[in-house]
């Protein structure tokens, strides 16, 4: 018997007459994470199988439970002899090293020549089990063990009890957007939910030295660089914003220091997302977590910018957002103590409610316009690429 992995896909299912444009791009987004293991990939609308070495097993799986698409991951086996009594000799060899106590037969019998029904064959499989096992039994609602047996055109697939995937949307499907990258525990929780909802994601990210640090800079590369995990890559785009929130500091009323600061970095963002082909704005907001995230604020610093927004940790708690936080691995490094430029220059009374009209009478006080072109054409580019390990760096 030869071991193969086998992909379940789960919600892709639903796509009907989409379904092959969504598992091509999961199939071409799984070679791009496997490219350095040998393998080949084939599939159905029901599965996906994937070839690889023995040896190369366990790596292989532990790189899928990183992409999205997949509703589990299976370690089966395939054998070319057909034969009744060969399938029962081969699923005892399978099982009879596990450890249960409880089992259930699962047949699909898509080759219709065959001499038996999917249910004659479980329940043949299933007698010869006990049989042969002792101080097991049957237990068709919760078992143990899943003992599945499909017999195909040319070969039987065995396979028991897989991993759970991530779930979700293959990367690209639902096109692109742009993370609003700070160094802190919600924007790339955001991000990463986003992505499981098959946007593919660059990332923004505002530095002012030298209030801010070139460490505070490497974590959020760190950060960019585990979504890329995700993501397959990360293009991450550095604004330095030093002029801008100077400028902002020295001639705007404090209490509408986070307000113009932000409406400031909308106006970037979008930019640079229009640039990049990016459909959407992508950030960690959560409603009332701080000042400049009241629902007064939110509209008040969304209305400079046409393209939509979205907040996917909007209605999440804080205990909520680290839980996620922790399980995806980016907790250790947003809490690492480098503070971003959203934090730097937060007055002792932001204001919470602010006027548009203020705002903008504010905002004349400035050359925004200037300081924004100035920023977008110096930014930095760098591409993160988690499997190998770089980054490329060019200057716009």
């Amino acid at each position: 018997m030869k071991k193969i992995i086998i992909l379940k896909y789960g919600e892709l299912t639903t796509k009907k007459d989409n379904i092959n444009y969504f598992l091509k791009t999961l199939k071409n987004n799984i070679n791009i994470i496997l490219k350095d293991i040998n393998h080949t990939i084939t599939y159905d609308f029901g599965r996906m199988f994937i070839d690889v070495k023995s040896e190369d097993i366990e790596k292989t799986v532990e790189k899928l439970k990183c992409i999205f698409g997949i509703h589990e991951i299976i370690v089966g086996y395939i054998s070319e002899d057909k034969s009744l009594d060969n399938i029962k000799t081969n699923i005892l060899s399978l099982i009879k090293d596990k450890n249960f106590k409880t089992f259930k037969v699962f047949t699909k019998r898509s080759d219709k020549t065959f001499p038996l029904n999917s249910m004659e064959i479980s329940k043949s499989l299933g007698g010869y089990i006990l049989r042969n096992i002792p101080n097991i039994q049957v237990d068709i609602h919760n078992p143990e063990l899943l003992v599945s047996a499909e017999i195909r055109k040319n070969e039987v697939l065995y396979y028991f009890n897989g991993l759970s995937g991530l779930g979700g949307y293959p990367v690209g499907t639902l096109g692109k957007g742009l993370l609003m990258l700070s160094g802190g525990i919600d924007s790339p929780v955001a991000g990463y939910l986003a992505i499981k909802r098959g946007v593919k994601i660059e990332a923004i990210y505002f530095e002012s030295p030298p209030h801010t640090s070139e460490s505070a800079k490497d974590k959020v590369i760190k950060l960019a660089r585990l979504l890329a995990k995700y993501n397959t890559t990360v293009k991450l785009h550095v604004i330095n914003f030093t002029r801008i929130q100077e400028t902002i500091l020295k001639n705007i009323p404090h209490e509408y220091l986070i307000t113009i600061m932000r409406r400031m970095m909308y106006r970037i963002s979008a930019i640079i997302a229009h640039n990049s082909k990016c459909n959407i704005l992508i950030n960690g907001e959560s409603i009332g977590q701080v000042a400049s995230q009241t629902l007064t604020s939110m509209r008040v610093i969304n209305e400079v910018i046409k393209m939509p927004v979205i907040r996917p940790v909007a209605c999440f708690d804080k205990l909520e957002i680290i839980d996620l936080a922790k399980k995806i691995g980016t907790y250790d490094i947003s809490t690492l103590p480098y503070e971003d430029c959203c934090t730097i220059f937060v007055p002792e009374h932001p204001i919470i409610n602010p006027s548009s009209i203020k705002a903008i009478e504010y905002e004349e006080l400035i050359p925004f316009k200037d300081l924004i072109h100035e920023a977008i054409k110096n930014h930095e580019v760098i591409s993160v690429d988690v499997e190998e390990d770089r980054e490329y760096e060019d200057i716009l």
